[in-house]
């Protein structure tokens, strides 16, 4: 029911529940954040991709260093793909091995001359960035030796740290070889 106004009464009418009204030419606080916070998302959302190419560029320049110093017969430069730490993981034959060293022990005594080491190839390579320091990255290997050409596939999680972008985990698997 509106009732009529008595003298020294307001004669603007009060909504209940309506938000005050700004001044003329001001610019409320909470429109300000959100326009600044869209801007903001907008500057990070079109930097990401160019980001994730170059983390995309710079972790298969890590597995071709990888491949090529393995051909090489080179296992210590192989090994300047991981990270030199004791929390670097590598799991393979249902044994898991901690730390660098561990790890290159391992290459060293399972592949300890060239014709163990073989030629290796590395294919279907798929590289995953999960935040701006680290990928997933899922792929096959293939060892070609004069007597057999053993092959698998391989899960490795990189990270990047200040030398570059390193391998932390390492899970491999070899197929099981044809009758």
């Amino acid at each position: 029911m509106i009732r009529p106004f008595k003298s020294g009464e307001c004669t603007r009418r009060r909504v209940p529940f309506a938000a005050p009204r700004a001044h003329p030419g001001t610019v409320r606080r909470p429109r300000a954040m959100a326009i600044t916070s869209c801007i903001l998302m907008t500057l990070t959302v079109s930097a990401a991709p160019k980001q994730n190419a170059s983390a995309v560029a710079q972790i298969r320049s890590v597995l071709r260093t990888q491949q090529e110093a393995w051909n090489r017969g080179d296992i210590d430069e192989f090994m300047n793909g991981y990270a030199r730490s004791k929390s670097t993981i590598f799991i393979s034959e249902d044994t898991v091995r901690r730390g660098w060293e561990m790890v290159r022990d391992r290459y060293r005594k399972k592949y300890s001359d060239r014709a163990k080491m073989g030629l290796l190839t590395f294919s279907d390579i798929e590289i995953t960035p999960l935040a701006p320091d680290s990928a997933v990255v899922l792929g096959r290997w293939k060892l070609q030796r004069a007597k057999n050409r053993p092959h698998g596939r391989f899960t490795l999680i990189f990270r990047r740290l200040p030398e570059g972008w390193r391998i932390v985990l390492d899970h491999t698997s070899a197929a099981t070889p044809a009758p």
